[in-house]
């Protein structure tokens, strides 16, 4: 039988019985095959039936056999399995790590992420790591179709910020919301977290929230609150710069490069960003020499490119050294 054909006899109810024949008994082709099923149709509660009559059945034997296989293919079974143990915040990191991996399929749908027990249990920390996990393999998800898949999602955050609005978890939170769109959730989640207390990772937040807008005043001022909140922080004193170098203040963003320097004085990054700046500000070739010298070692090479552009854009520059540093954003 196809996997599409088994996934539709799954969610025609076919029961687990009917789920165990084609696997020919193995329990572990049976969560394969239920898996397959939920990714079908995430809200379908025929595959988690027969999870839980499966889990209750053979529960030694699939711990065994899941611990190792390894594979994302078992997780959201896992995670299924690891709910019904009680086990909300690990339930939610496990779901939050296949959503990662693959957004396109509504994963946040299934009943038991929206259920009362585990809305009421799961923990501020944990759901904040879960919201990480969905955005580690950098897709695109400022899109209706993947506001919608997120919308559990997003009901969660409200539920569990309110119930516990630890400061730092609801600032990690408002991450997801802001890379899909929803700015309002993710102020919503850092309005939350300085009712508790004002925390420099929630000026942070909303600071980056701001700066997807476009606002970069507001976005300046967020930054200028982290820094009263921890002032010898010094990617602050970066991020900032880089603010005011959008908004083509490059004096103000090196004498703010020259501050972080004082607490950190060998960061790369700063290094190159302070070069670039200046370079930018006054044309010195001994600068964009600085820049070029460093740019290898700036490991985000998004970055690294918008520096030397900066940097290329100097006043009188010696036409050989531009070159020069064009050729490493090329590269």
């Amino acid at each position: 039988m196809s996997k599409a054909m088994s996934n539709q006899s799954v969610t025609a109810g076919v029961g687990l019985a009917g789920v165990m024949a084609h696997c020919g008994g193995s329990p572990v082709g049976a969560v394969e095959l239920l898996v397959g099923a939920m990714a079908s149709a995430p809200a379908a509660p025929e595959p988690y039936a027969a999870l839980a009559e499966l889990w209750q059945d053979r529960r030694r034997e699939l711990k065994e056999s899941l611990e190792e296989d390894g594979s994302l293919s078992a997780v959201p079974a896992q995670a299924y399995f690891l709910f019904l143990e009680g086990d909300m915040d690990n339930a939610v990191m496990a779901l939050g790590s296949v959503t990662g991996v693959r957004p396109s399929v509504a994963w946040g749908a299934a009943p038991w992420f929206g259920d009362a027990r585990f809305l009421g249990e799961v923990s501020a920390v944990a759901l904040a790591e879960a919201c990480l996990r969905t955005l580690d393999h950098g897709h695109d998800l400022d899109t209706d179709a993947m506001r919608e898949r997120f919308a559990p999602w997003f009901h969660a955050l409200d539920v569990v910020s309110e119930r516990d609005p630890a400061p730092e978890s609801l600032a990690a939170m408002a991450r997801l919301p802001r890379a899909c769109g929803r700015y309002e959730l993710s102020f919503a989640l850092c309005d939350r977290a300085d009712a508790v207390d004002r925390v420099m990772w929630t000026a942070v937040a909303r600071a980056a929230t701001w700066r997807v807008i476009g606002d970069l005043d507001q976005a300046a001022a967020a930054f200028e609150s982290a820094l009263l909140l921890d002032s010898a922080n010094w990617s602050l004193y970066l991020d900032l710069a880089d603010v005011r170098a959008e908004q083509g203040d490059f004096a103000a963003a090196a004498r703010l490069v020259e501050r972080g320097l004082e607490h950190e004085p060998r960061e790369v990054t700063l290094r190159a960003a302070g070069a670039a700046y200046r370079t930018r500000l006054a044309g010195s070739p001994d600068d964009l020499r600085a820049l070029i010298a460093l740019a290898p070692e700036i490991a985000n090479t998004t970055y690294r490119n918008l520096l030397i552009d900066y940097a290329c854009a100097g006043p009188k520059l010696p036409e050989g050294l531009v070159a020069e540093a064009r050729r490493i954003r090329r590269n």
